[in-house]
């Protein structure tokens, strides 16, 4: 059972890297990841933050066409252990939300960079992007954290 579970993670971290490849990805220090592709933005939680809010039951997203600056809290989870609003990682405007989470809001814990999506945004300052960690800073900064 351990070696499938241990196989089961090495398998969604390579498909992780796999998708990401093509685009850059940021992290916040609040455990916000930023997928860049040109001016847009693909936003949402993290491993780390979805585990630390447990099964996630609901969510409050932006509406579209609304703009946020960075570090707004503007993304509200509530899970079984916490609820809690997550920063905006960049400035822009909100292009589209991730309706599929209103009926299966678990897509947040099962898929945290896939289907579990909040929002995409069009980039409005671009150049903020470079106050954001790369993977392996943001690795580095949960193994630091877990010491």
């Amino acid at each position: 059972m351990k070696l499938l579970v241990l196989c089961m993670l090495l398998f969604c971290e390579a498909t992780f890297c796999f998708r990401m490849a093509s685009a850059e990805i940021y992290f916040s220090k609040s455990h916000v990841w930023v997928k860049v592709d040109g001016d847009s933005g693909t936003i949402g939680i993290t491993d780390y933050a979805q585990g630390i809010l447990g099964d996630v039951v609901f969510d409050d997203l932006p509406e579209v066409g609304d703009h946020y600056k960075k570090d707004d809290a503007v993304l509200l989870l509530e899970g079984v252990a916490t609820a809690r609003a997550f920063l905006i990682p960049v400035s822009g405007k909100i292009t589209d939300t991730n309706t599929g989470l209103e009926n299966s809001p678990e897509l947040v814990n099962e898929e945290p960079f896939l289907g579990g999506w909040l929002v995409k945004m069009k980039l409005s300052n671009p150049s903020e992007l470079s106050s954001l960690m790369t993977k392996t800073a943001y690795d580095q900064m949960i193994s630091d954290l877990n010491e």
